[in-house]
């Protein structure tokens, strides 16, 4: 299984945001048992990798060998 990181900032700010957030409410009785399903984006983003977009070939992170500027 090849783990390298496929999540970039913002996608990783919003995993957390969002996972957060859904776990807050659900701890909080205010949506139910189902929130509980914030510890998914949660986790995948604390991983910097996220295996449904390795599926899809999907990167949001920058690239290691980004294209240099021609002098």
């Amino acid at each position: 299984m090849n783990m390298t990181k496929n999540i970039g900032l913002a996608d990783k700010i919003a995993r957390l945001v969002i996972g957060g957030l859904l776990i807050v409410l659900a701890l909080a009785g205010t949506i139910g048992w189902w929130g509980l399903i914030g510890v998914a984006p949660v986790a995948t983003a604390l991983l910097n990798w996220c295996p449904a977009y390795n599926l899809l070939g999907i990167k949001t992170c920058p690239t290691d060998n980004a294209p240099t500027a021609l002098n």
